[in-house]
This record gives C-alpha cells, sequence and structure tokens, in this order.
C-alpha cells in the first residue's frame, strides 16, 4: 500500500501521525537552541526524548533509583521506542547498529545524542567499538546497551552477547553496571519491533495509535563488573537480573 493510499484508507490515523510529527518538530525547535546554547554535559536531549515519549502517547512509571553518572546500563530490547523510554529516565547515551547513522533525521538527531555506533557484521571492528564506548564513559556520560543484539516481544529474553562487556575489562574507572527491566503493557507489546516489518510500517503503528502505552521501568541494584572474572559472567549476571525482574512484573518465568 503507497503512502496516499494509506492516507485515504486510515484518514483518522493519518491525522494522529500528522498532530504528532508537528508535536515533536515543535519539541525539536524548543530544545534545539538550548542545546547548542549548553555547555556539556546538555540535558536537552534528555529532555526532547522525554517529550518525544509524552507525544507518542507513552505513560512512564518506575522503580528504584536511576542512576546518572559512572554507569553503564543494560537493559532488554523491544524496539526503537525503548530508547526515548529510558533516556527519558537515565538521560542515557546509546549503542546503535552503524546504519542507523544515516539515517535522515534519525541519524542526526542520535549523534546529537552521543550515540556511539558499532557494526554486528564486521567482527574486526570489535576492539574500536570498545575503544569508543570507553571514551564515552571516560566523559562521565552514562551509556546504556541492549545486550540482546535484536528485539523480542517484551515477555521473553535473548541471551546477551558479552562481546561489548569487554570495555569494562577493566573499566576506564569506577564504573557500576545497572540492570534495566523494560516491562510494557499488551498495547505497548504490540509495537515490539520484531520479524520482516520495515522502519516505517513499525513508525507508522507507534505514530497513529489511539490509545496511550504503559511501560514500567525496574532500575535494578546495581553491580560492579570488578566483581566478576571475565565479560561473558558480566554478561549473565546482568541477564539473570533482568529476567527475574521480568518474571516478577509479568507473573511467569521468562522463556
Amino acid at each position: 500500500m503507497g503512502p496516499l493510499k494509506t492516507v485515504i484508507r486510515h484518514p483518522l490515523a493519518s491525522l494522529r501521525l500528522a498532530l504528532r510529527v508537528a508535536a515533536l518538530l515543535v519539541a525539536l525547535a524548543i530544545t534545539l537552541p538550548g542545546h547548542w546554547l549548553a555547555k556539556p554535559p546538555s540535558p536537552w536531549p534528555r529532555r526532547f526524548l522525554a517529550a518525544t515519549s509524552r507525544i507518542l502517547g507513552v505513560r512512564i512509571t518506575s522503580q528504584g533509583r536511576p542512576l546518572l553518572h559512572d554507569v553503564f546500563h543494560v537493559a532488554n530490547h523491544i524496539g526503537w521506542i525503548d530508547i526515548p523510554i529510558l533516556a527519558s529516565l537515565t538521560g542515557t547515551a546509546f549503542v546503535a547498529q552503524d546504519k542507523i547513522r544515516d539515517w535522515p533525521i534519525v541519524g542526526w538527531l542520535a549523534r546529537l545524542h552521543n550515540t556511539v555506533f558499532v557494526s554486528r557484521t564486521d567482527r574486526r571492528s570489535v576492539g574500536t567499538q570498545a575503544e569508543e564506548l570507553r571514551a564515552a564513559l571516560a566523559e562521565r556520560q552514562p551509556v546504556a546497551i541492549f545486550p540482546e543484539g535484536t528485539t523480542t516481544d517484551g515477555r521473553s529474553l535473548l541471551p546477551f552477547k558479552p562481546a561489548l562487556f569487554a570495555v569494562l575489562m577493566p573499566p576506564p574507572r569506577r564504573i557500576v553496571i545497572q540492570p534495566v527491566a523494560i516491562c510494557l503493557d499488551d498495547p505497548g507489546r504490540d509495537l515490539a519491533w520484531i520479524g520482516e516489518e520495515t522502519a516505517p510500517e513499525n513508525a507508522w503503528r507507534a505514530f497513529t495509535r489511539p490509545r496511550p502505552i504503559h511501560c514500567h521501568l525496574r532500575l535494578l541494584e546495581p553491580f560492579d563488573p570488578g566483581d566478576h572474572p571475565d565479560r561473558k559472567t558480566i554478561a549473565a549476571q546482568a541477564r539473570t537480573r533482568i529476567a527475574a525482574a521480568l518474571a516478577e512484573h509479568y507473573g511467569h518465568p521468562v522463556p
């Protein structure tokens, strides 16, 4: 279905899309000058992402205290909606696929938010990626990763890839890991970016939803990576804690 046919077939959804895009442009126009004028670290990207969550109808509750400095956030991954949700509470930067850097508008916004871009296909670049991540952490910038390496439906949890945890062996200074469990309600889980769905298709569903989405963030007790002998055990510890939090929230073990 082409864009024009989509608009004609779903006029109310198209209106919601137009209103939300307009609201995002207003939020960007308000926050961007402040970001350019602010001394680092700038609070404005976090404010823009918080506005993005509200504009998309996400209602966020949280449990636990978010760490804002000297922290490596590790979270489960449902879709791109996780980014404004997590950043709105923590101000964290993210590790993202390098192809996102070239996306129109989105890549530019990601660069403004100090995103660290990594390649999932070039194994030879892992050392370089770890050094870029280490440099970001050295600036006291909180950084978040989604170590599953892909998205799920929110009710399951894939094995964690340990490669990027190498940056913590040893860490550039005393840094703790704070696992975060992202728990979405059923309407939010429907936004999971899985299967063969394209980015525009997923964005259409997110921007045209008529009802709000409820997200509960469980900010778990941080732990010291120095207490673990290698990156694999660090990844396993983070995954175990997130799996337990998801199981407690949903009332059943996480497959």
